[in-house]
């Protein structure tokens, strides 16, 4: 006799996933701001100047009523300086002169000699030169290199963790497959068409 029931089981079926940890590490950005400075170039010049005082000059040829002035006291005071000088010269010789010596002639000589060297007639005009005075000439020059200026902005770096993870998913559920594979049963027995009846008698 052939069984009747046939009986299939499903296996549950898991599948799993992992995944593994990680560190990451996220480079910081960096930023560079460069700045320029223009240099310059100055120069400063001041030339020579001449300073020409003519004032004593001017008043050698023409001058001043005070410095004529002035200039006439000082002759007064040269002459009658002079004239002391002669005076006591004289006096000295008349002093020291002998009987017979005529002086009055030997005065009158010296006046003339003297009035001869000093009188000549010539005169030099101006008589004194300008003053000159000058200040040095001045050269300045002033330069600056261009400037360059490099600036770096670090950011800081971070780290980030991600932990392992394991994922379990079930694709197939267990099961019990039951199933009839034999032929069909009749109530009563007799309506089966192959029915054949049992010999009871023996």
């Amino acid at each position: 006799m052939k069984p009747l029931i046939e009986i299939t089981t499903v296996p549950i079926q898991i599948e799993m996933k992992t995944t593994n940890a990680k560190l990451e590490y996220a480079r910081a950005t960096a930023e560079m701001e460069i700045t320029r400075d223009n240099g310059s170039l100055k120069i400063k010049s001041r030339p020579i100047k001449v300073n020409i005082d003519t004032f004593e000059a001017r008043n050698s040829v023409s001058p001043t009523l005070a410095r004529y002035l002035e200039q006439n006291a000082q002759k007064g005071r040269q002459a009658a300086y002079e004239a002391t000088a002669t005076y006591a010269g004289q006096g000295q010789l008349l002093l020291n002169t002998q009987i017979g010596e005529e002086l009055v002639t030997k005065f009158a000589e010296d006046a003339m000699m003297k009035d001869v060297k000093t009188n000549v007639g010539l005169d030099f005009i101006p008589k004194v030169g300008p003053e000159i005075t000058w200040d040095p000439g001045e050269l300045n020059i002033r330069y600056e290199m261009d400037k360059l200026a490099i600036d770096w902005k670090m950011g800081e770096g971070s780290f980030e963790f991600t932990p392992g993870d394991i994922e379990f998913t079930v694709t197939q559920r267990p099961d019990v497959v039951i199933k009839y594979i034999g032929g069909p049963i009749y109530v009563p027995p007799s309506a089966d068409p192959n029915y054949e009846p049992v010999d009871v008698k023996v």
